[in-house]
């Protein structure tokens, strides 16, 4: 059986996020412990659009070499358990970044680990909906 469209698209989303983040630490990861200015606002605007752009362009090659087939129960049940671990980490990840807001002074530790706890849920909810798929393939 080959790769269904749904893993495709996970795929897809999984390099977006990748690329997307990978630009925004190498921007502004000269910029650690200061507060948040102008340019943290258009590094991650930049790195929105780019991961944006990906996601885009490979939804709409996997549209036109892969007729998209109905999404069956199997499909919901791993993106309901995807989504369940996905939101365990957000919440533990909220959680650490407020104890980073009363523990260190300024906002760039908060927003950051914020935004880490974020990008770390997506990663965990993709990669346990292609694991699932490819156990169950």
């Amino acid at each position: 059986m080959g790769v269904s469209f749904e893993e495709k698209s996970l795929w897809v989303r999984l390099v977006g996020l990748v690329a997307g983040v990978a630009l925004y630490v190498r921007v502004v990861a000269g910029h650690a412990g200061a507060d948040l200015g102008p340019q943290h606002v258009a590094a991650f605007a930049l790195a929105v659009t780019g991961l944006v752009v990906v996601v885009v362009i490979g939804q709409i090659v996997i549209a036109l070499v892969d007729r998209r087939q109905a999404t069956d129960e199997r499909d919901r049940a791993i993106r309901l358990r995807a989504s369940s671990l996905g939101a365990q980490v957000l919440a533990v990840g909220v959680f650490a970044a407020l104890c980073a807001a009363v523990l260190v002074e300024g906002n760039f530790v908060f927003v950051h680990v914020l935004l880490g706890s974020w990008v770390l849920a997506q990663l965990v909810e993709i990669g346990t909906q292609l694991v699932l798929h490819r156990r169950d393939a």
